[in-house]
């Protein structure tokens, strides 16, 4: 019997991962804000120059065609939308779905227990599966660069080994089991080495700055930005080592990236060639180009990325002064306010993916 399995978001990640789906013969439906963009089929072209072609089933932007026949939900969405679309798809699914995230550092499974409920059947990855860019809309996406491995983190799923078995197939990739769904949680990627990033390349701009052309984000990766990101990441595994989690998953940066120190790191992170293209953050204007906040980096790495982390660090009261900074600039910068007097009592908390003690600890002590 095939597996059913519904993608929830139409970005770069839904595109590539109903494609690889599809073409493993899963009967693969779309949830969409934009279904009659999207063709009968879906090409991927991945780095290693092959060309896969699926076959879609339903494309539709109502849930309830979709949602009870799916066996899997897996949301391809930014942290900011998440609650909204497990709002969205709750009244139609059954006991038996698994619903999964692409990426668990925003706050899904505290987010989908809160809503769903405490007994869902819940998984997530650590990382994103791949890198991944919609190439055009609906049609075909660029699969630029596979991992060595996928690791995955479930809750109240009834049989782990069927869901792995499931998701190594579909991606490729081998897939390791986590132990703890914090080993999925929390993660020293996205949530880091963005707003460190952001902060090093546009702490000093103010009103009125403009610059002549736009930086690579990584390719122009500079020392400064390593040594905010290490120094920030030595916070994040005092944090670690307050939880119940194993350390290996969860490498420090440096041994993930096989670096000693920031110029080594700098080095490293410059010579990720799927990494060459991206620029940093940024809009034109009639002077020149000025910060883009408004883009994702700063939307959803603040208030669902480092904030989360800064949240469980004040829950397990670990001092990080220097994540500090870096979230205290970020809130002047979006125009919001999450830390007031140095706690995070911010009237803009309601909006962001914070987690608060009881609902922590109540998870943890499952």
């Amino acid at each position: 019997m095939s597996m059913n399995i519904c993608i929830c978001g139409g970005g770069g990640l839904g595109h590539v991962i109903a494609g690889m789906a599809a073409r493993k013969s899963m009967n693969v439906s779309i949830l969409t804000r934009r279904p009659g963009q999207w063709g009968p089929s879906l090409a991927i072209e991945d780095c290693k120059g092959n060309t896969f072609v699926g076959p879609l089933g339903a494309v539709t932007d109502n849930p309830a065609t979709v949602i009870p026949h799916a066996d899997i939900v897996l949301l391809c969405l930014p942290g900011f939308a998440i609650e909204e679309e497990l709002l969205r798809i709750r009244p139609f699914l059954q006991g038996n779905t698994c619903i999964g995230s692409v990426v668990c550092c925003t706050g899904f499974f505290f987010t989908a227990c809160r809503i769903i409920g405490r007994d869902a059947s819940l998984f997530g990855f650590q990382r994103a599966p791949f890198i991944a860019r919609v190439h055009t809309y609906g049609r075909k996406a660029l699969l630029l660069g596979y991992k060595k491995e996928l690791q995955v983190a479930t809750v109240n799923i009834p049989c782990p080994e069927t869901l792995r078995l499931a998701l190594q197939q579909l991606s490729d990739t081998p897939v390791r089991m986590l132990r703890h769904f914090l080993e999925a949680s929390l993660t020293n990627s996205n949530p880091l080495l963005h707003p460190a990033r952001l902060y090093s390349l546009f702490h000093a701009w103010s009103e009125g700055d403009t610059y002549t052309e736009i930086p690579g984000f990584y390719s122009s990766w500079d020392d400064e930005s390593s040594a905010l990101l290490i120094a920030c990441d030595h916070e994040f595994q005092q944090i670690l080592q307050a939880l119940p989690v194993r350390i290996e998953p969860i490498p420090t940066l440096l041994a993930y990236y096989d670096s000693h120190d920031a110029p080594s790191l700098t080095r490293k992170i410059r010579s990720i060639t799927a990494f060459r293209h991206i620029e940093a953050p940024m809009k034109k204007t009639e002077k020149g180009y000025v910060p883009d906040f408004k883009n994702r980096y700063f939307t959803e790495d603040f208030p669902f990325g480092l904030l989360i982390i800064k949240s469980i660090a004040d829950i397990l009261h670990v001092c990080t002064p220097h994540i500090d900074s870096v979230l205290e600039w970020g809130q002047i910068v979006l125009g919001k306010e999450y830390i007031r007097q140095g706690e995070l009592k911010g009237k803009d908390l309601p909006e962001t993916g914070y987690i608060p003690a009881g609902l922590f600890y109540e998870l943890l002590n499952r």
